[in-house]
């Protein structure tokens, strides 16, 4: 009886999983995704290609990951602008993918060459993948998980920053009250995360722009929607009782226009 002995693949270096990442995602094109098997077969690469890109990074629940592994991989993946299609390809991807996708989106922001976060200058270079991915909270397939990357993001304050003095962020006065409640609560928690993560930051925020954002304001806490209501009145008393906003609280307090808004909330 003869035995036959395979040897087991050799297992991808950094620069080897960025570039397959990178290709299969571009391999996501318009003429593959009109072709039904063509999309199948390119996805099915790609999960594969993040499953490895998740052990690389987090370990294979047997093996921690290699420390120097983890730092050329994020290195890898910005230097091949794979960051920006991570964000871009979203839409398309499966559930198992996404799901990858977001576990490695915090462990690679989180990532450091020398002193700096490789990836979080990234985005400070390519910002318009904040506004991409704040507008996701409009499709309820992949909102969730644009969510938690959006999270991740706002950790940073230089990240937070762009998302309150940017467009998109009046996009959160409709997104958290959205009829589908889970995307509205999550709209609803990245919202409280960009007005209580960085006090000082919300403070410069809303002296600059007192008036048009408490009047967006007003409309979630004259909310027909009595949880809306209810939270954004939480979260009003939580920013405004933080030390640096307290000129921001007088200001707002003595106002009649607000002053009924509250009494009216009393009366609920």
């Amino acid at each position: 009886m003869s035995f036959s002995f395979f040897k087991p693949s050799r297992p991808k270096t950094p620069v080897e999983v960025a570039k397959a990442i990178k290709d299969t995602l571009a391999a996501l094109d318009t003429k593959t995704v009109v072709e039904v098997k063509a999309l199948e077969k390119a996805l099915e690469e790609v999960e594969k290609n993040f499953a490895t890109m998740r052990c690389m990074l987090s370990g294979d629940g047997e093996n921690e990951p290699n420390a120097d592994q983890v730092t050329q991989l994020a290195q890898e993946i910005c230097k091949e602008d794979v960051i920006s299609l991570l964000v871009h390809k979203l839409p398309i991807l499966g559930w198992e993918t996404r799901k990858d996708l977001v576990h490695c989106w915090s462990i690679l922001l989180k990532q450091k060459v020398g002193s700096a976060y490789c990836c979080l200058q990234y985005i400070e270079n390519h910002l318009e993948l904040l506004d991409f991915l704040v507008v996701c909270y409009d499709s309820k397939e992949i909102a969730l998980n644009c969510g938690n990357m959006l999270r991740d993001c706002i950790k940073f304050p230089s990240l937070a920053k762009y998302i309150l003095e940017s467009a998109s962020f009046e996009l959160f006065f409709k997104f958290v009250e959205l009829p589908t409640f889970d995307v509205a609560s999550d709209a609803f928690s990245t919202f409280k995360d960009l007005l209580t993560k960085h006090d000082t930051m919300v403070s410069e925020y809303l002296t600059a722009h007192y008036d048009e954002f408490f009047n967006l304001y007003e409309n979630l806490l004259t909310s027909d929607n009595y949880v809306t209501r209810r939270q954004s009145l939480k979260l009003l008393s939580d920013f405004l009782l933080e030390p640096p906003n307290s000129h921001i609280m007088k200001r707002y307090i003595l106002e009649v226009r607000y002053l009924k808004v509250m009494m009216t909330l009393l009366k609920v």
